[in-house]
């Protein structure tokens, strides 16, 4: 039974659909809750594969939530160690930055659905062809990353040109929320620092817009993120020599 480490930074933030479909995979999860325990210190190796969800702070505030500087050098020992990455939004952020790769705050902030704009290389990829060219994703986030050196672009938008990237054959960086479901999202949209974030970008409409969106796009959503997160589990059924063989 495959170990997974789970980052969490947020209480509202948590794993979402990912959660139930990797405990139905046969996955034993520990979640850290660096939000409860900031002062946690997790040994990656005693873990199969690592998942570091989102959440509100930003990888330059370091200074004001240090548990950043740990998960980072976590990441660098799970790069090390060829283990299975899955970061999500800020996870992708921290994730690009263990990779030597600059992280900043982004020229258009995303909060809602947009349609992702697959890279030629994603035809190819275990995860990220399941999601096909034009797809909305969800999105609430206001930095971004440059890609990683060595590192294979996998998708962007058209107001951010990062938002997948593979490095090696096991670590997955995404900048969009490929685990919410609609009442994931409907508490996001509930509290009211982040409802005035989501109006300040696109006045006070914007949230019913949100609201709209997700009922029109979160199905095909959940069914092309079942199909990422079932090649995700799927990495672990195969060692490192395997995956490096898949990924030539």
């Amino acid at each position: 039974m495959p170990r997974l480490l789970v980052f969490q930074h947020v209480a509202i933030e948590t794993a979402g659909t990912l959660d139930p479909f990797l405990r139905r995979s046969g996955f034993r999860l520990r979640y850290v809750h660096f939000e409860r325990r900031p002062d946690s210190d997790p040994d990656p190796r005693r873990y199969d594969g690592l998942v570091v969800l989102g959440g509100s702070m930003n990888v330059d505030q370091a200074d004001a939530f240090p548990h950043l500087k740990t998960e980072i050098e976590v990441l660098k020992e799970a790069l090390a160690r060829e283990m299975p990455i899955l970061g999500i939004c800020l996870g992708a952020q921290l994730l690009a930055n263990a990779l030597g790769a600059a992280v900043h705050p982004a020229p258009v902030r995303e909060i809602g659905w947009y349609p992702l704009q697959a890279s030629p290389s994603a035809g190819d990829d275990a995860l990220l062809r399941h999601v096909t060219h034009g797809q909305h994703v969800f999105q609430w986030h206001s930095y971004t990353f440059a890609l990683p050196a060595d590192a294979v672009h996998l998708a962007s938008t058209a107001t951010c040109a990062n938002q997948a990237f593979r490095f090696g054959s096991s670590a997955y960086g995404l900048q969009f929320h490929p685990e919410v479901d609609r009442d994931m999202i409907a508490s996001w949209l509930s509290v009211p620092a982040w409802r005035a974030e989501l109006e300040e970008l696109e006045g006070p409409d914007h949230a019913r817009q949100v609201h709209a969106d997700t009922h029109r796009y979160i199905g095909p959503a959940t069914e092309a993120a079942t199909r990422v997160f079932d090649e995700f589990a799927a990495l672990f059924r195969r060692g490192p020599r395997f995956r490096a063989l898949d990924s030539r």
